[in-house]
């Protein structure tokens, strides 16, 4: 093969980001050059007409988000998502209803320009101390999350929006963050086949057009991270009968990058399987040149065989043949988003209140993936607002200053000793405290009243603000 048809068989597995809110140059001139697409970030987000004038501006390239719902948004980062997420739609159980808000966001996206939603997980929420699956995920039970991922690849690419599952071959049983670390899922491959697996068995069923890799270790399988594993992609292709676009996770993540590195694990991965390389949030133009060119390199020394990259980017191009990239009229999201949040919506106890509220937010060290909340409860019930990120010292002081009825706001508290602590302290202190949990309810706060959302998108909260305000629904 010539050397630009080489050079443009690389660049169609590469999939990398850019910071503001239009193209930088050097991606059209790599788009020229046979870039096979990119991912973008809540910051390259400001409004709708915005994305979809970024998105046409992009020519051919597949165009990705993270569009989870729920606690991950980009489109609605400001304001939090008009959908809940997996959490919530788990807990309803209705796979039509999970069908119809996938259906809606994908609709929202695909008006925008997106033709690939790197959506939904897959993960079960099998290790309730994990830091990164929590409410992204439909919950821990196999079956019920094999039915709604299927549901939602279902309705995601029935609007034309390529879905993705995520993150193979399941990152629920570890309480490490492979953005930080390269975590271990130890169980027995049996285990693995009966449990982990069942929800990407149902997405492969449900025709979903491609999966994400996850950079962790597993021994059953083998000691390499996932994604450079040519044992665990093999298991995707021939166990699984997946022919679809395998991407990794992002290269720049410590799972890959400090074991094995970003470069190397590039070309690893190509080599194990996989076709699309995320190159990261924080790897701009240097980081492609460089990957690239080590791509190249692999090549034409036999480190990497042609066949195996030629496959690699043929596969890129058929998900972006399959789903062509679209822009439409904007329109409000759909309401069905705040009809499951509602129904998602669990309270017990005395919840209405009786006097005007003062939220008091315990802030959580957010989740990578998510980032920080959007508006938060205190904007929905339009009242104030304290936050708090350590046990407050000063409770009784807090509580008499504003003289109002304490509504308590955690997240995943069943994780956090200090925000259990914080809300003990207050309550006691408050009787007729409110407690709102956005996160798994794991942990029951001693409240007259307690609410759990299983999430903290704009309609979760707007939901749960509906209930405690007594409003008719």
């Amino acid at each position: 093969m010539s050397s630009s048809g080489l050079e443009r068989l690389a660049a169609a597995t590469l999939f990398p980001s850019f910071d503001g809110l239009s193209a930088p140059g050097w991606v059209p001139a790599w788009l020229e050059r046979g870039l096979g697409g990119v991912v973008l970030f809540g910051r390259n987000v400001s409004s709708r007409p915005q994305l979809r004038e970024l998105c046409e501006s992009l020519g051919e390239a597949v165009v990705a988000i993270d569009e989870e719902g729920g606690d991950v948004t980009r489109l609605e980062r400001a304001e939090g998502s008009s959908y809940p997420g997996n959490a919530a739609l788990g807990v309803v159980d209705d796979v039509a209803l999970t069908e119809q808000v996938a259906a809606a966001l994908g609709g929202d996206l695909a008006r925008c320009g997106v033709n690939l939603d790197l959506a939904p997980v897959a993960d079960l929420a099998t290790d309730p101390l994990s830091p990164i699956v929590g409410v992204r995920s439909f919950g821990s039970s196999p079956e019920l999350a094999a039915r709604h991922v299927a549901a939602f690849v279902r309705g995601l690419q029935g609007g034309g929006v390529a879905a993705c599952a995520k993150h193979w071959p399941g990152h629920g049983d570890t309480h490490d963050d492979s953005h930080l670390a390269l975590p271990t899922v130890d169980v027995s491959r049996k285990t693995l086949l009966a449990r982990e697996l069942v929800p990407f068995r149902a997405a492969v069923d449900a025709g979903v057009a491609s999966m994400m890799t996850a950079h962790i270790r597993v021994p059953a399988f083998d000691d390499r991270p996932a994604t450079v594993s040519p044992v665990v992609l093999g298991l995707l292709r021939e166990e699984l009968g997946f022919d679809g676009v395998v991407i990794t996770d992002a290269l720049e993540m410590k799972g890959l990058a400090a074991s094995v590195g970003v470069e190397e694990g590039a070309v690893q991965a190509l080599a194990a399987g996989a076709d699309a390389l995320c190159i990261g949030a924080e790897l701009y133009e240097d980081a492609l040149a460089s990957i690239h060119a080590r791509i190249v390199s692999a090549v034409r020394s036999g480190e990497l065989d042609e066949e195996r990259l030629a496959e690699a980017a043929a596969r890129v191009r058929r998900l972006a043949a399959g789903f062509p990239r679209r822009t439409g009229e904007t329109l409000r999201p759909d309401p069905i988003g705040l009809v499951a949040a509602r129904r998602a919506l669990r309270a017990e106890g005395e919840f209405e209140l009786v006097r005007k509220p003062l939220v008091i937010e315990l802030v959580a060290e957010p989740s990578i993936p998510a980032g920080p909340a959007g508006r938060g409860l205190g904007f929905e019930l339009g009242t104030d607002v304290v936050r708090l990120a350590d046990v407050p010292r000063g409770g009784t002081e807090l509580l008499l200053r504003h003289d109002r009825q304490a509504v308590l706001v955690l997240h995943d508290a069943h994780r956090h000793e200090w925000q259990r602590e914080a809300a003990e302290l207050l309550i006691g202190l408050a009787p007729n405290a409110i407690a709102v949990e956005t996160g798994l309810p794991l942990w029951q706060a001693p409240a007259r009243g307690r609410l759990a959302t299983y999430g903290q998108g704009r309609v979760n909260l707007e939901a749960a603000a509906e209930r405690l305000l007594g409003k008719p629904v």
